[in-house]
């Protein structure tokens, strides 16, 4: 059984964002998993679960949480540790 997938316009409209931004999201390795095929220069697609899991690691309690999960760094800048 094949699995349905997303073309970037569709996931985009999805998340509310540019394709544009899709596109730089995937340069930086920042937006949801992917899936390419045909080679270097092949099509884009995005699993619908894939979104969905990228979306739920969106979610943060405060500003300072979402520092500290992006770069390990707390609100004051300083490196957080255990």
């Amino acid at each position: 059984m094949a699995t349905q997938v997303l073309t970037g316009p569709q996931a985009a409209e999805l998340l509310g964002v540019q394709e544009q931004t899709l596109r730089a999201w995937r340069v930086q390795g920042r937006g949801p998993k992917y899936i390419r095929y045909g080679g270097p220069r092949g099509r884009v697609r995005y699993a619908p679960q894939d979104v969905d899991d990228w979306l739920a690691g969106q979610k943060f309690r405060s500003t300072s949480e979402e520092v500290a999960g992006r770069d390990g760094r707390g609100a004051t800048g300083r490196r957080v540790t255990a």
